[in-house]
């Protein structure tokens, strides 16, 4: 059964949240029968799937791409999508592009940093938002820890409580000082989900890819659970001889 916002909110300090990105169809179908709690068609697509050099690099026409491919796919999880950059410079074009996402797909939508009226505009149009603090992917010049001194954990904790005020629903603390996350998690009513924010979250959020071993270089952070170019890699050479030697096809 597929949670909603009200039943993922209410999993704060409770059963920790498990979520996976997914970009493709047959991952999708995969993912799907796991029991996962939100599955996330995230702008980190466009390095991992399309080999680019940041998320900035994708608009909206790829988000809907892609979304539309897992959605025919994903029956029984929660669907969340970003607004990838460039696509909430104001109000109205972040409700345009919310809305086009829940037309593809997607049951939420996810954005990056302290846009206050962007979330309060697309709350009181009814989209369902995760915010996102610590490190902003589409915006960060260099991948530095987050919230280390003072300044910066207080800075980030009164962006995650003004998030929670404007109505998001949860929010993603990306790589972090894990005592300032902890700390978040403790102050917020809502779920906080985790990536390279340590164990205090409310869950944790990885790129399937990173999990499944397809690229040999990953965060520190990442558990690898799998070393699927490994398998894939094995399996085509496998083909290739058979091919070679006469042995396929029967």
């Amino acid at each position: 059964m597929v949670k909603t916002t009200d039943d993922i909110r209410a999993m704060k300090g409770g059963d920790p949240i498990a979520m996976l990105t997914v970009y493709d169809y047959p991952t999708a179908l995969a993912l799907d029968t796991c029991d996962l709690d939100i599955l996330f068609v995230g702008d980190s697509l466009a390095q991992t799937e399309l080999g680019l050099a940041s998320t900035a690099d994708i608009g909206l026409e790829q988000m809907l791409h892609h979304l539309g491919a897992v959605a025919r796919g994903v029956k029984a999880t929660h669907l969340l999508a970003d607004l990838p950059f460039g696509s909430y410079e104001t109000a109205d074009q972040a409700l345009e592009g919310a809305r086009q996402l829940i037309e593809a797909g997607a049951n939420s939508v996810k954005l990056e940093g302290p846009r206050y009226e962007v979330v309060e505009h697309l709350v009181s149009n009814g989209v369902d938002v995760m915010g996102h603090v610590g490190l902003l992917p589409q915006t960060a010049r260099r991948y530095r820890l987050q919230g280390t001194k003072v300044e910066s954990a207080a800075r980030i904790h009164k962006q995650a409580l003004r998030l929670q005020e404007t109505g998001c629903y949860a929010i993603v603390l990306e790589f972090m000082s894990h005592e300032t996350a902890e700390s978040i998690t403790q102050t917020l009513n809502i779920p906080t989900i985790g990536i390279g924010a340590g164990p205090g979250c409310d869950g944790q959020v990885l790129v399937s890819s990173d999990m499944l071993g397809q690229f040999d270089k990953v965060p520190s952070y990442v558990r690898k659970y799998a070393y699927l170019n490994e398998t894939v890699a094995k399996a085509a050479r496998a083909y290739r001889d058979d091919v070679k030697s006469g042995d396929f096809p029967d």
